[in-house]
């Protein structure tokens, strides 16, 4: 048994139950590996020679390109090339200078990898024009039509022609926006693309990144496109990134300050980020977004796929659940695993994994991905022994422990309804009683006022709210509070969530957010008197958030040709919510929180229906009264996939 398998057989033995690193600016490469230590720079520098070339795609466009090629390379020694095609620079620029970092991890630079970065079309020092998530061309016609998988096909086809002592076999990685171009690369792979790892790709801009089901991801989008979306007269070899002077620490008093989003251009962009425009325009999802999603073109897919993603990560934990599928469904044969850990965005390679925010997972999880990352392009790109990684290899959370599965959602789930209940319980029993008479809770949204996702003071998108204590929203009028009794034995949900909700408002337009929360007993097992004494923290009654979800409720039947509400008419809204694998142990209780902001994640809802939300006026914000119903007639509910137990009866 290999080393990858050996420590991974131990960590899937291993059963841990137990009850921050600065952000990467926007518009900054994803960090690659998790420490630069000075032995590893100096390893870099004297273990590799860097060269910089203008490499040709069909229509005669040259893309900048660093490579870092080891000294040792020769006839007798060949090497695989690994490539990452990134927006964000491949500097520093000039054949002298070196980053810190090649690999995923150190262990890629002691193996010995021919490392290649380019800048994508029309980014930095490469020529072209720059497109957002370009659309996939799948019909393309002659030479002049282009898109990031041809570009990627005649970059590899260049390499493995033109690069000294290459061994023809190629990979190709990346995180966020590289990861997209690594899904896009593998489109009708190249015949010397032998695996591929798309990690927290994205998917489709309507649901991951700048937006949540149509609902707008403000402070994420703010702050890339205000340092990102600036146009390039140029190509340029500048590494300098502006970072925006919000001129406070304080982002949701700022954005509250901003007031209607058409101010964003008039008041700090002034016109010249073109995407911003862009995304004013199209309030819907319309061939604008449907031409940019990526999913339904990942076909002819004929490398490895090695798919990971954080249940943690606030900005694409849409995508690599959906890049996954759609690769699997339509590229039969194809092999394709799924890593999905408890994560914030890249945290497999900038963190060790061992906690995030006010989760504790046992353990330093990274450690499995990079293992096995390793073993999967070592065995694609150089023969070595294959990694005996499972279909999907996923972090249980509130277990803390690796599960290994065949398929992803997990076969044999059974499908349970969790209703919304008077006085704030939660069961799966459906709500009693007959006749006319409705069963409601009900609340004030205030645009005012709006809800906070976090306690976090940032300007930027917080990672940690992902999993943080909710009890400072449940304290507020404004959020809805259904929890079941506790426990009496363990409950594991896997696969996604579906909200059905039963609501009313006074306004013509609202949002609604769904969040799944694990409220811990009052006193742990094992906790002491003393622990908080000791500077352990003690989480008696916490709420942890696991999952959350925002929709617009404009959507509620159709994405593309949104709808007003009527006053006072209940109405129905479902909704998908991204997947879990979560065990809520016995003691606890299963929450769940509604309420109609989530600022300034998402964007305020004005709550008076306009056609394009990005045009509302000041006058256009009112406060409405939400109600949200849980009688027969109307009974509202979460449909979760439980994973019965091994001892389960009946199972």
């Amino acid at each position: 048994m290999s080393t990858v398998s050996r420590k991974l057989a131990a960590l899937l033995l291993c059963s841990l139950a137990s009850p921050s690193l600065a952000q990467t600016p926007p518009a900054a490469p994803p960090k690659v590996g998790a420490t630069a230590t000075p032995e590893r720079i100096e390893r870099i520098r004297s273990g590799y020679t860097k060269f910089e070339y203008r490499i040709p795609m069909r229509d005669g466009v040259k893309l900048f390109t660093s490579v870092y090629v080891p000294v040792d390379a020769s006839p007798s020694k060949r090497y695989p090339i690994l490539l990452v095609r990134t927006p964000y620079s491949v500097g520093p620029y000039g054949a002298d200078r070196y980053p810190k970092r090649l690999g995923p991890t150190e262990d890629f630079e002691k193996e010995g990898y021919i490392f290649v970065f380019q800048d994508v079309r029309g980014q930095h020092m490469s020529e072209g024009e720059f497109v957002n998530v370009r659309p996939h061309n799948p019909k393309k016609r002659g030479p002049k039509e282009t898109d990031e998988s041809s570009d990627t096909y005649d970059t590899i086809d260049w390499l493995v022609k033109r690069l000294p002592h290459n061994n023809g076999r190629v990979g190709q990685w990346g995180i966020s926006y590289p990861g997209f171009y690594a899904s896009a690369g593998a489109i009708d792979s190249h015949p010397a693309l032998k695996a591929v790892s798309p990690q927290a790709p994205i998917g489709d801009w309507f649901w991951d990144d700048m937006h949540r089901h149509g609902a707008f991801n403000l402070a994420l989008a703010f702050n890339f496109f205000s340092g990102f979306g600036k146009p390039r007269r140029a190509p340029t070899a500048s590494e300098d990134f502006a970072r925006f002077d919000f001129g406070t620490p304080d982002g949701y008093q700022f954005f509250l300050d901003l007031g209607p989003l058409s101010n964003a251009d008039t008041k700090y962009f002034k016109g010249d980020v073109a995407f911003w425009k862009d995304v004013v325009a199209h309030p819907n999802y319309d061939a604008f977004w449907k031409e940019r999603n990526i999913l339904p073109h990942l076909k002819n897919i004929k490398a490895a796929m090695l798919v990971v993603g954080g249940w943690y990560d606030t900005e694409d934990l849409y995508g690599p659940l959906r890049t996954y599928a759609a690769i699997e469904k339509q590229n039969p044969g194809t092999a394709n695993t799924l890593i999905m850990g408890p994560w914030s965005h890249g945290g497999w390679i900038r963190t060790e994994g061992s906690s995030l925010g006010d989760a504790q997972f046992g353990f330093r999880t990274a450690e499995t991905y990079q293992d096995l990352a390793l073993g999967f392009f070592k065995h694609h790109l150089k023969g070595g022994a294959a990694p005996e990684v499972p279909e999907a290899l996923v972090f249980e959370t509130g277990a803390n422990r690796w599960r290994q599965f065949d398929a992803w959602p997990p076969k044999g789930l059974r499908g349970t309804k969790l209703y919304f209940q008077p006085k704030g319980g939660l069961s799966t029993q459906a709500p009693a009683g007959k006749g006319a008479a409705e069963s409601f809770a009900e609340y004030v949204s205030d645009p005012a006022r709006p809800v906070p996702y976090t306690q976090e003071l940032t300007t930027g998108w917080s990672k940690n709210y992902m999993t943080e204590d909710q009890r400072f929203a449940a304290s507020r009028p404004d959020v809805l509070v259904f929890q079941t009794e506790p426990l009496e034995q363990d409950l594991t949900l896997a696969g996604p969530l579906e909200a059905e909700l039963w609501v009313s408002t006074t306004g013509s337009d609202a949002d609604w957010v769904v969040k799944l929360i694990d409220v811990n007993p009052g006193v742990l097992p094992g906790q002491k008197a003393d622990d908080e004494e000791n500077g352990t923290k003690n989480r008696g009654g916490q709420q942890t958030l696991v999952r959350g979800e925002p929709f617009r409720g404009r959507f509620r039947e159709s994405y593309s040709e949104p709808k007003a509400f009527k006053p006072g008419e209940v109405t129905k809204v479902r909704f998908t919510i991204n997947d879990v694998l979560h065990t809520f142990q016995r003691g606890h209780r299963v929450m769940i929180q509604v309420q109609s902001s989530w600022f300034p994640f998402i964007d305020r809802n004005p709550q008076t229906y306009v056609p394009n939300i990005f045009e509302a006026k000041d006058t256009d914000f009112t406060r409405a009264f939400h109600r949200v119903y849980h009688s027969s007639a109307h009974p509202s509910f979460i449909e979760v996939g439980v994973l019965p137990a091994l001892d389960a009866q009946g199972g």
